[in-house]
């Protein structure tokens, strides 16, 4: 991954990372009509699993197989289980466009704690194209916002959490692989989600459809646990989280691919405000970046 500029790597990887994780999230979507969420979740870790420890090895990482178990990793990826517990149960029971607009304020979490914690200056001119950026991700997903009870909370609970998620991974150490921290992350959900299971739910016989489903949200699944945490592991918090509104961008174009439905001029215009935010911010840090040189 060298011959990416650094300048563009952690949005990049973002980019990447949100869009895998909407490939996931629209088989996982698509496997839900048929069977209980928490074994769609149990069933996708599975698949997952199969996918990732092979890659483990394929990539010359089998000796460091024990760093899934390290505590600041697990600490990482016992956060995203908790976020995606809350997230899905949020999802059975709002309008996706409501449970999505809420996730949106998670970037804007990520800057407040990595201001707090790793003192990181975001400056006004940055926070003006986040907001915008939030902005147009809300004008997306146009959330109706109807029926805000429990649920609501859970779905602002989500977005705490992963904010609180990534802001844990960059606590991991830099000679921990990210695909470590990947597979770890499956691991941790697919050992939560099949307690959830079992505590909660009736089993449900899978077709074959339903498997082949999962195995494919299960090998998107490890890009996008992978590419979200290098993203911030290679980026500086301003510029990476952004774009993490490039998920409402994903959504879009699934929507009219699987699903057939279209954006309206309101969604056309968020998703440009989105797109015009994220390159403006990386145009700004290659501007700065080059003039440090300079100095």
């Amino acid at each position: 991954m060298h011959f990416i500029p650094t300048s563009i790597r952690g949005p990049l990887f973002m980019i990447v990372s949100t869009g895998s994780y909407l490939v996931n999230d629209t088989m996982m979507k698509l496997a839900t009509a048929g069977l209980p969420s928490y074994e769609v979740l149990f069933l996708r870790g599975v698949a997952a699993t199969l996918w990732g420890m092979p890659l483990l090895f394929l990539l010359g990482y089998g000796r460091q197989i024990p760093l899934i178990f390290d505590k600041r990793v697990l600490r990482r990826n016992l956060l995203e289980l908790a976020a995606i517990l809350c997230y899905v149960v949020a999802l059975a029971n709002m309008q996706i466009a409501d449970s999505t607009a809420l996730g949106q304020i998670t970037p804007l979490l990520m800057l407040v704690g990595s201001s707090i914690l790793f003192g990181e200056r975001i400056g006004g001119v940055r926070m003006a194209l986040i907001g915008l950026g939030f902005v147009g991700a809300v004008m997306v997903a146009q959330p109706t916002m109807e029926g805000i009870s429990i649920y609501a909370l859970l779905a602002l609970g989500n977005a705490a959490l992963s904010a609180a998620r990534d802001l844990a991974g960059r606590r991991v150490p830099a000679e921990v692989p990210g695909m470590i921290v990947a597979i770890s992350a499956v691991v941790v959900v697919l050992i939560g989600a099949g307690a959830a299971h079992l505590v909660s739910e009736r089993w449900v016989m899978p077709e074959a459809r339903h498997l082949l489903l999962m195995a494919g949200a299960g090998f998107f699944l490890i890009f996008g646990h992978f590419f979200i945490f290098m993203a911030y592991r290679v980026g500086p918090t301003g510029v990476v989280a952004p774009f993490y509104y490039c998920f409402t961008v994903w959504a879009v174009i699934s929507g009219v691919l699987v699903f057939g439905q279209f954006p309206n001029a309101l969604a056309v215009c968020g998703i440009l405000l989105v797109v015009a935010s994220g390159l403006t911010i990386v145009s700004l840090d290659e501007r700065k970046r080059r003039l440090t040189v300079v100095a």
